[in-house]
Protein backbone atom coordinates (compact mmCIF):
# COMPACT_ATOMS: atom_id res chain seq x y z
CA UNK A 1 0.00 0.00 0.00
CA UNK A 2 1.47 3.42 -1.20
CA UNK A 3 1.87 6.27 1.44
CA UNK A 4 -0.52 7.91 0.43
CA UNK A 5 -3.30 5.37 0.61
CA UNK A 6 -1.70 4.63 4.24
CA UNK A 7 -2.86 8.31 4.93
CA UNK A 8 -6.59 8.10 3.24
CA UNK A 9 -7.52 4.66 4.55
CA UNK A 10 -8.26 5.48 7.78
CA UNK A 11 -11.06 8.10 6.25
CA UNK A 12 -13.38 5.42 4.89
CA UNK A 13 -14.12 3.77 7.41
CA UNK A 14 -14.85 7.43 9.44
CA UNK A 15 -17.54 7.49 12.67
CA UNK A 16 -18.91 10.25 14.42
CA UNK A 17 -16.60 10.49 17.27
CA UNK A 18 -18.20 12.21 21.12
CA UNK A 19 -15.70 15.48 22.24
CA UNK A 20 -15.17 13.44 25.18
CA UNK A 21 -12.92 11.15 22.65
CA UNK A 22 -9.51 12.93 22.83
CA UNK A 23 -6.37 13.24 20.17
CA UNK A 24 -3.16 11.72 20.97
CA UNK A 25 -0.80 15.03 20.79
CA UNK A 26 -3.23 16.68 18.28
CA UNK A 27 -2.58 19.03 15.36
CA UNK A 28 -1.38 22.76 15.26
CA UNK A 29 -4.34 24.67 16.84
CA UNK A 30 -7.17 25.89 15.19
CA UNK A 31 -6.06 29.62 13.99
CA UNK A 32 -7.81 32.86 11.69
CA UNK A 33 -5.44 33.25 8.05
CA UNK A 34 -4.06 35.91 9.53
CA UNK A 35 -2.23 34.53 12.41
CA UNK A 36 0.63 32.08 12.91
CA UNK A 37 0.49 28.49 14.64
CA UNK A 38 1.34 27.65 18.07
CA UNK A 39 2.01 23.86 18.58
CA UNK A 40 0.11 21.93 21.18
CA UNK A 41 0.83 18.98 22.46
CA UNK A 42 3.90 18.49 20.51
CA UNK A 43 6.19 16.21 22.57
CA UNK A 44 7.42 16.10 26.20
CA UNK A 45 9.01 18.60 28.09
CA UNK A 46 12.91 18.72 27.24
CA UNK A 47 15.53 19.79 29.62
CA UNK A 48 19.22 20.98 28.20
CA UNK A 49 22.68 20.58 29.33
CA UNK A 50 25.94 20.35 28.59
CA UNK A 51 29.21 22.82 27.22
CA UNK A 52 31.27 23.29 23.65
CA UNK A 53 33.56 20.37 25.71
CA UNK A 54 31.23 17.43 24.99
CA UNK A 55 27.73 17.32 23.22
CA UNK A 56 24.62 18.54 24.31
CA UNK A 57 22.40 16.10 27.16
CA UNK A 58 18.69 16.55 26.64
CA UNK A 59 16.95 14.58 29.15
CA UNK A 60 13.02 13.96 28.54
CA UNK A 61 10.01 12.17 30.53
CA UNK A 62 7.18 10.73 28.87
CA UNK A 63 3.26 11.45 29.07
CA UNK A 64 1.88 13.56 31.38
CA UNK A 65 -0.70 16.09 30.09
CA UNK A 66 0.35 19.43 27.91
CA UNK A 67 -1.33 22.62 29.65
CA UNK A 68 -2.05 23.70 26.23
CA UNK A 69 -5.20 22.65 24.25
CA UNK A 70 -7.25 21.88 27.13
CA UNK A 71 -4.68 19.45 28.51
CA UNK A 72 -3.86 16.66 25.79
CA UNK A 73 -2.07 13.85 26.70
CA UNK A 74 1.62 13.72 25.43
CA UNK A 75 3.33 10.61 24.04
CA UNK A 76 6.89 8.82 23.94
CA UNK A 77 9.18 11.09 22.99
CA UNK A 78 11.33 10.13 19.67
CA UNK A 79 14.44 11.67 19.01
CA UNK A 80 16.22 12.05 15.89
CA UNK A 81 18.80 9.86 16.59
CA UNK A 82 21.69 9.05 13.34
CA UNK A 83 22.22 5.53 12.00
CA UNK A 84 19.30 4.17 14.64
CA UNK A 85 17.04 3.20 11.88
CA UNK A 86 13.35 0.98 13.12
CA UNK A 87 9.45 1.18 12.36
CA UNK A 88 7.24 -0.02 15.30
CA UNK A 89 3.91 0.32 16.70
CA UNK A 90 3.50 2.09 19.69
CA UNK A 91 0.13 0.85 21.57
CA UNK A 92 -1.28 3.32 24.00
CA UNK A 93 -3.71 3.47 27.02
CA UNK A 94 -4.85 6.20 29.23
CA UNK A 95 -7.24 5.06 32.24
CA UNK A 96 -8.66 7.65 34.80
CA UNK A 97 -10.64 7.07 37.53
CA UNK A 98 -14.18 7.71 37.80
CA UNK A 99 -16.59 9.73 40.45
CA UNK A 100 -18.41 6.79 41.29
CA UNK A 101 -15.89 4.34 41.18
CA UNK A 102 -13.99 2.08 38.61
CA UNK A 103 -12.17 3.31 35.80
CA UNK A 104 -12.39 5.24 32.05
CA UNK A 105 -9.95 3.79 29.61
CA UNK A 106 -9.20 5.40 26.09
CA UNK A 107 -6.54 2.91 23.81
CA UNK A 108 -5.04 3.50 20.35
CA UNK A 109 -2.39 2.28 18.13
CA UNK A 110 0.21 4.20 15.94
CA UNK A 111 3.05 3.92 13.50
CA UNK A 112 6.49 5.60 14.10
CA UNK A 113 9.10 5.35 11.83
CA UNK A 114 12.87 7.05 11.98
CA UNK A 115 15.58 6.07 8.91
CA UNK A 116 19.05 6.12 9.71
CA UNK A 117 19.33 10.10 8.76
CA UNK A 118 17.12 10.73 12.24
CA UNK A 119 14.21 11.43 10.08
CA UNK A 120 10.96 10.60 11.77
CA UNK A 121 7.58 9.51 10.41
CA UNK A 122 4.82 9.84 12.82
CA UNK A 123 1.08 8.89 13.07
CA UNK A 124 -1.37 10.54 15.69
CA UNK A 125 -4.87 8.43 15.64
CA UNK A 126 -7.90 9.20 17.59
CA UNK A 127 -7.84 7.63 21.14
CA UNK A 128 -11.29 6.06 21.42
CA UNK A 129 -12.32 4.00 24.32
CA UNK A 130 -10.84 0.85 24.87
CA UNK A 131 -13.39 -2.37 23.81
CA UNK A 132 -16.34 0.28 22.49
CA UNK A 133 -17.77 0.30 19.10
CA UNK A 134 -16.00 3.28 18.05
CA UNK A 135 -13.03 2.51 15.47
CA UNK A 136 -9.97 4.57 16.08
CA UNK A 137 -9.28 6.90 12.79
CA UNK A 138 -5.76 9.16 11.97
CA UNK A 139 -6.21 12.67 12.15
CA UNK A 140 -2.98 13.59 11.61
CA UNK A 141 0.81 12.76 10.41
CA UNK A 142 3.57 13.98 11.13
CA UNK A 143 7.23 13.92 9.42
CA UNK A 144 10.08 15.94 10.48
CA UNK A 145 14.16 16.33 9.19
CA UNK A 146 16.55 17.37 11.46
CA UNK A 147 18.90 18.12 8.53
CA UNK A 148 16.54 20.59 7.19
CA UNK A 149 15.03 21.37 10.55
CA UNK A 150 11.29 21.16 9.43
CA UNK A 151 8.49 19.58 10.55
CA UNK A 152 5.30 18.68 8.56
CA UNK A 153 2.03 18.15 10.79
CA UNK A 154 -0.47 16.95 8.35
CA UNK A 155 -4.19 16.83 8.76
CA UNK A 156 -5.75 13.54 7.27
CA UNK A 157 -9.46 15.60 7.29
CA UNK A 158 -8.46 19.07 5.32
CA UNK A 159 -5.40 17.79 3.03
CA UNK A 160 -3.22 20.79 4.48
CA UNK A 161 0.74 19.92 5.79
CA UNK A 162 1.80 23.21 8.33
CA UNK A 163 5.48 23.74 7.97
CA UNK A 164 7.01 24.40 11.19
CA UNK A 165 10.65 25.16 12.55
CA UNK A 166 12.20 21.86 13.99
CA UNK A 167 14.97 22.29 16.42
CA UNK A 168 16.18 18.77 17.99
CA UNK A 169 19.53 18.08 17.13
CA UNK A 170 20.57 14.94 15.94
CA UNK A 171 24.13 14.80 17.57
CA UNK A 172 22.89 15.86 21.22
CA UNK A 173 22.78 12.94 23.32
CA UNK A 174 18.92 12.09 24.14
CA UNK A 175 18.67 10.37 27.69
CA UNK A 176 15.52 9.54 29.82
CA UNK A 177 14.94 11.76 32.99
CA UNK A 178 16.15 10.38 36.02
CA UNK A 179 14.98 10.82 39.55
CA UNK A 180 16.59 11.40 42.93
CA UNK A 181 16.06 9.29 46.29
CA UNK A 182 15.35 11.80 49.02
CA UNK A 183 13.49 14.57 50.97
CA UNK A 184 11.42 16.78 48.53
CA UNK A 185 12.67 20.69 49.36
CA UNK A 186 9.99 22.11 51.92
CA UNK A 187 9.15 19.09 53.67
CA UNK A 188 6.39 18.35 51.03
CA UNK A 189 7.06 14.57 51.13
CA UNK A 190 9.83 12.20 49.52
CA UNK A 191 10.85 10.61 46.35
CA UNK A 192 12.26 7.05 45.38
CA UNK A 193 13.32 5.49 42.67
CA UNK A 194 14.16 1.57 42.18
CA UNK A 195 16.60 0.24 39.50
CA UNK A 196 14.89 -2.44 37.82
CA UNK A 197 17.28 -4.07 36.15
CA UNK A 198 17.89 -5.63 32.36
CA UNK A 199 15.34 -6.87 30.49
CA UNK A 200 14.64 -7.76 26.53
CA UNK A 201 12.05 -6.02 25.37
CA UNK A 202 10.78 -6.54 21.23
CA UNK A 203 14.20 -7.94 20.97
CA UNK A 204 15.70 -5.38 21.99
CA UNK A 205 17.87 -4.48 25.80
CA UNK A 206 16.42 -2.29 27.97
CA UNK A 207 17.04 -0.81 31.37
CA UNK A 208 14.30 -0.23 33.60
CA UNK A 209 13.46 2.36 36.45
CA UNK A 210 10.90 3.23 38.60
CA UNK A 211 9.97 6.63 40.21
CA UNK A 212 7.62 7.04 43.38
CA UNK A 213 6.87 10.68 44.43
CA UNK A 214 4.50 10.92 48.03
CA UNK A 215 3.60 13.95 49.08
CA UNK A 216 2.49 14.24 52.35
CA UNK A 217 1.12 17.73 53.48
CA UNK A 218 -2.08 18.14 52.48
CA UNK A 219 -2.64 21.22 50.30
CA UNK A 220 0.63 20.92 49.06
CA UNK A 221 -0.62 20.53 45.34
CA UNK A 222 -4.54 21.26 46.23
CA UNK A 223 -4.57 18.00 47.92
CA UNK A 224 -6.51 17.21 50.76
CA UNK A 225 -5.09 13.69 51.20
CA UNK A 226 -1.16 12.52 50.65
CA UNK A 227 -0.83 11.62 47.11
CA UNK A 228 1.16 9.50 45.05
CA UNK A 229 2.47 9.49 41.34
CA UNK A 230 4.61 6.74 39.75
CA UNK A 231 6.72 6.61 36.91
CA UNK A 232 8.45 3.68 35.23
CA UNK A 233 10.55 3.39 31.88
CA UNK A 234 12.53 0.72 30.24
CA UNK A 235 15.45 2.48 28.03
CA UNK A 236 16.79 1.02 24.99
CA UNK A 237 20.24 2.14 24.56
CA UNK A 238 20.29 1.55 21.10
CA UNK A 239 17.17 2.86 19.68
CA UNK A 240 17.69 5.91 22.57
CA UNK A 241 13.83 5.79 23.26
CA UNK A 242 11.89 4.13 26.36
CA UNK A 243 9.92 0.67 24.94
CA UNK A 244 7.78 0.43 27.57
CA UNK A 245 6.92 3.68 29.70
CA UNK A 246 4.29 4.26 32.48
CA UNK A 247 2.88 7.31 33.84
CA UNK A 248 0.26 7.03 37.02
CA UNK A 249 -0.32 10.29 38.84
CA UNK A 250 -3.88 11.37 40.32
CA UNK A 251 -3.61 14.75 38.24
CA UNK A 252 -4.09 12.53 34.45
CA UNK A 253 -4.31 9.11 35.35
CA UNK A 254 -2.10 6.25 34.52
CA UNK A 255 -0.73 6.09 30.90
CA UNK A 256 1.08 3.20 29.40
CA UNK A 257 2.60 2.91 26.43
CA UNK A 258 4.06 -0.15 24.71
CA UNK A 259 6.29 -0.45 21.98
CA UNK A 260 5.08 -3.37 19.44
CA UNK A 261 6.28 -5.17 16.33
CA UNK A 262 9.15 -3.41 16.41
CA UNK A 263 11.83 -3.65 13.02
CA UNK A 264 15.26 -2.36 13.22
CA UNK A 265 15.68 -2.40 9.45
CA UNK A 266 16.35 0.73 7.47
CA UNK A 267 12.23 1.73 6.18
CA UNK A 268 10.92 3.23 2.81
CA UNK A 269 12.04 6.97 1.76
CA UNK A 270 8.49 7.44 0.78
CA UNK A 271 7.32 7.65 4.60
CA UNK A 272 9.44 10.95 4.79
CA UNK A 273 7.80 13.05 1.62
CA UNK A 274 4.46 14.53 1.27
CA UNK A 275 2.02 12.84 -0.37
CA UNK A 276 0.33 13.99 -3.21
CA UNK A 277 -3.02 16.37 -3.24
CA UNK A 278 -1.89 17.62 -0.09
CA UNK A 279 -1.35 21.31 0.25
CA UNK A 280 1.93 23.30 2.31
CA UNK A 281 1.04 25.86 4.50
CA UNK A 282 5.26 27.32 4.72
CA UNK A 283 5.41 29.32 8.81
CA UNK A 284 9.31 29.55 8.49
CA UNK A 285 9.24 32.93 7.67
CA UNK A 286 7.26 33.91 10.61
CA UNK A 287 9.12 31.40 12.90
CA UNK A 288 10.33 34.03 14.97
CA UNK A 289 7.07 35.99 15.68
CA UNK A 290 5.94 35.73 19.37
CA UNK A 291 3.26 33.45 18.40
CA UNK A 292 4.78 30.75 16.87
CA UNK A 293 6.52 28.02 19.06
CA UNK A 294 8.85 25.75 17.06
CA UNK A 295 9.71 22.28 18.09
CA UNK A 296 12.66 21.76 20.25
CA UNK A 297 14.48 22.12 23.14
Amino acid sequence: MTLSKRVLVSLAASVAVPLTVLTLAPAVAGQDSNSSPVVSGSQPALHTRGDSSGPQVVSFSDGGASPRGGGPMESIFIPPTLEAPFSLKLATEWSRPLATGGSFTLANERAIVRDRRGRIYQERWILVPKGGDFKSEMNVFQITDPAKHTWYNCSTRTKVCELLPYNNNSKALYQPRRGQSGPLPNGRGFSREDDLGVDTIEGTETHGYRETIIIINAGTMGNDEPMTSMREFWFSEQLGINVRSIVDNPQTGKQVFMVKDLYLSEPDPAFFKVPAGYRVVNHLESADRPNVKPVGP
